[in-house]
């Protein structure tokens, strides 16, 4: 009978998925806020809790978010990550300071202390890979100018995980400083070395994994990326980190293979990721720290713009391209999840959990949104800014005459005295000009 639940809730799931889907693309936006309701809806407190399928669900959210970020790798090769990182590393300094800081000072306000203020900074700090990546896939901006750059971005703080998570694991557990370094010495250390391997020997792995049956290149690409993730998570490293280096590592022919194969299970599990997100999340929970929540959220919404749009004007994207970037940053996801579930675990603050949570909801489901509207938003908003205040026409000096004045003399409708005072060598090239064989003085002139 357990089976029996368990296949009637996974398959409830996946129909309205579907249908959600449908009416996602009807309307022409992001399936994403509404697989994000449906989970809602389908959560402990919803409308119709689920509770056979709950463990399930949570194992297929995992790999969800390790194939969004193995399909985020395969779009790029190790070098082009190197060049990337070394191009954009101060736009990664200036994301942090722009949105780990808001984070802290808000913790700090409700007086949380400094280690919920560390926590807090993470949550608002890291973009949502997985949601950007989707989004990114759905818009069609995978070949943008500006996609390069926010990739980076989402890669440095990734990367930069593999350096928060063991910090703030330490803190929370109450390590000291011995027992906290070693943590973060062998994240490092592991993150350093998949890079390496990626860099290095790429082209093997490739050649490796590579192979004509499409079956058996399914299993070795799968097997491979979820045992890099699993021991990646096992060394105190992000399972996303490993899945995307994974993706760094192939090329060719083995990338192209793995990407057209893995597109459809990448589809399957980051909808399930999305609903177990939903599913997570304690309706009765929101209402008390909504306000808090929603604040954190606007101030923050407008720093990832604005981290964004820094980031692209400095690799010297045209305006269209840096707001796209900025709306693309804004959505929050499955890191600010896992930070905020550290926290609740270790109990160190009973209101920092709900926060979180409703700070990840807002911006996980505007975040979409934000993605495709930010750009045509903001040229209308500049569109009618010119319609109320007309650009001021510079005063004519002593010597210049009014831009017309020649139709109106032309036309007589200059009084005498008012005709335009050109230079001798001005009036010399108009008098040759008027005898030249062109539509100004040729056959046109009467």
């Amino acid at each position: 009978m357990h089976t029996a639940s368990v296949f009637v809730e996974l398959g409830s799931i996946i129909l309205v998925l579907g249908l959600l889907g449908r009416v996602a693309g009807r309307w022409g936006f992001s399936p994403i806020p509404l697989y994000l309701l449906g989970g809602l809806a389908f959560g402990h407190g919803g409308l119709l809790p689920l509770s056979a399928s709950e463990e399930f669900v949570a194992t297929g959210a995992e790999i969800g978010v390790v194939l969004l970020l193995l399909m985020l790798g395969l779009e790029y090769t190790a070098a082009d990550l190197v060049t990337n990182l070394k191009a954009q590393y101060p736009a990664g300094a200036v994301d942090f300071v722009l949105n780990a800081l808001p984070g802290a000072a808000a913790a700090l306000l409700l007086g949380w202390g400094p280690v919920a203020a560390v926590v807090l900074a993470g949550v608002t700090w890291i973009s949502s890979s997985g949601v950007i990546a989707k989004v990114l896939g759905d818009l069609g901006r995978l070949g943008n100018r500006e996609t390069p750059v926010i990739l980076s971005i989402l890669v440095l703080e990734d990367l930069a995980m593999a350096v928060y998570l063991p910090i703030v694991t330490a803190l929370l557990a109450g390590a000291g400083l011995l027992a906290g370094s070693i943590t973060l010495a062998v994240a490092l250390a592991t993150a350093g070395c998949v890079l390496f391997l990626a860099l290095r020997y790429g082209r093997l792995i490739s050649r490796f994994v590579s192979h004509k049956d499409p079956e058996k290149l399914l299993l070795v690409v799968l097997g491979l990326t979820l045992l890099v993730a699993g021991i990646a998570q096992q060394l105190q490293v992000s399972a996303a980190v490993g899945a995307f280096l994974v993706g760094i590592a192939l090329s060719g022919e083995a990338a192209e293979g793995a990407h057209t194969l893995l597109s459809p299970l990448r589809d399957l599990f980051a909808a399930v990721f999305f609903v177990f997100f939903g599913l997570s999340t304690h309706p009765a929970s929101i209402p008390p720290v909504l306000l808090p929540a929603l604040a954190l959220a606007v101030v923050t919404a407008v720093t990832k713009v604005a981290t964004g749009y820094w980031a692209t004007r400095r690799a010297g994207i045209a305006t269209r391209g840096r707001w796209r970037a900025g709306g693309a940053l804004v959505a929050r996801g499955e890191f600010s999840i896992v930070i905020a579930g550290l926290a609740v675990t270790a109990g160190i603050e009973p209101g920092l959990g709900p926060l979180a949570t409703a700070y990840v909801l807002i911006l996980v489901v505007t975040g979409p949104l934000a993605a495709r509207y930010t750009q045509p938003a903001v040229e209308r908003l500049g569109g009618l800014w010119a319609r109320w205040v007309p650009a001021r026409k510079p005063a004519a000096g002593p010597f210049e005459a009014p831009a017309d004045a020649g139709r109106a003399r032309a036309g007589g409708l200059l009084e005498p005295g008012l005709e335009p005072v050109l230079e001798p060598s001005l009036a010399l090239d108009f008098e040759a000009s008027a005898t030249r064989d062109d539509p100004v003085g040729g056959p046109y002139r009467s």
